[in-house]
């Protein structure tokens, strides 16, 4: 028997909870007709989309965080333009009204068997599937961390506990260097790297401090960034500023008692240099969300595999992708949903996915 007909026969003999599956490790089992994992602003924006389409009823969006965050925000956070409160709202207060909000974790997604187990052992069924989990920062695959934040001078605008220790150093700075970074891993808003250091060259200069600095962005790519057009412009800035750009320096160990950061040259295998540091911004490695690469849904480096055209996942017609943990050939960032006219269908309805985010 088909699972949409078992799931039928449940709806028409008035079972509340439709057991399609069965799970040993499970202590509860909830079905929904559209489940959204992740609560960030795809997430919560599919939920009240789908709210619209299916009733709230038929909607849960799971999500473990009691706060939701605008972080394009953090890097004026960093820079003392904005505080770190302006940047939250409660989860509760943004999950659209009668949606169930799931305060756990993801832990393992099985397509087969249409099911999401969470982290404290509650297995949910779902008909349709939204997936919206974001990307992992792995500031531990940088020697040194996430333990050197405990020391000052040392800051990262991609966290909310680190985001503040950004605007602390730069309050703190009286001379030498001032070190921003980017990693050897696919980043989300890969422009806030550089905006930090424009910001802070501006801050410098406004208090009189810039004279005595040496701003240096040491970055892992071959370029100061992707876009042609917009790099030649980034340059004449860097020029025009006094900046110091080491292309292809890839950081790979923070010593935070000794203020001091090692980066390989990926040019030249094996090959190492020290910068010393009275200020460093450090953008973390990242990569996909564990939940995802561990399933059928990831493609062989891990990213939920959608069809750009549709963001239906290419082997599983019953669930969707959206924002950085997929693997669509865009920059990972809010920017990249400057995009319309993206369809998909769900029980014979046309839905515009993207339009108006």
């Amino acid at each position: 028997m088909s699972a949409l007909r078992r799931l039928r026969q449940c709806q028409a003999t008035g079972i509340a909870v439709c057991r399609l599956h069965r799970s040993s490790s499970a202590s509860a089992k909830h079905h929904y007709k559209m489940l959204v994992l992740g609560g960030g602003s795809g997430g919560i924006t599919m939920s009240a989309r789908m709210k619209r389409m299916m009733g709230a009823e038929n909607v849960a969006v799971v999500e473990p965080s009691e706060m939701h965050y605008y972080q394009p925000i953090w890097t004026l956070v960093g820079a003392g333009a904005k505080t770190v409160a302006s940047s939250g709202r409660s989860t509760a207060s943004v999950v659209p009204s009668g949606v169930k909000w799931v305060k756990s974790k993801v832990q393992e997604i099985n397509p087969d068997a249409n099911t999401v187990r969470t982290d404290d052992g509650t297995e949910i069924s779902y008909e349709y599937l939204i997936v919206a989990l974001g990307l992992q920062l792995h500031y531990e695959k940088i020697k040194g961390l996430p333990e050197g934040f405990e020391h000052p001078k040392i800051g990262s605008n991609y966290s909310v506990q680190t985001v503040e220790k950004t605007w602390k150093a730069l309050q703190d700075f009286k001379e030498g260097n001032a070190v921003f970074t980017f990693p050897n891993t696919p980043v989300k808003c890969a422009g806030a790297p550089q905006k930090i250091m424009y910001l802070t060259d501006a801050y410098l200069r406004k208090t009189g401090k810039r004279a005595k600095a040496n701003l240096i962005y040491n970055t892992s790519l071959p370029v100061l960034f992707g876009v042609k057009k917009y790099a030649d412009s980034l340059w004449d800035i860097v020029k025009q500023r006094d900046l110091q750009v080491n292309l292809r320096h890839n950081l790979i160990e923070v010593r935070a008692d000794k203020q001091e950061a090692v980066f390989e040259n990926l040019d030249k295998p094996g090959e190492t240099k020290v910068f010393e540091y009275e200020m460093l911004h450090v953008t973390p490695p990242m990569g996909p969300n564990l939940a995802i690469k561990g399933s059928p849904l990831a493609d062989p480096a891990g990213w939920l595999d959608v069809n750009k055209d549709n963001l239906q996942h290419n082997r599983y017609s019953n669930v969707f992708g959206i924002g950085d943990c997929t693997n669509l050939p865009t920059i990972r960032t809010a920017a990249a949903v400057g995009i319309s006219g993206v369809c998909v269908s769900i029980q014979g309805k046309t839905m515009h996915i993207l339009h108006g985010l």
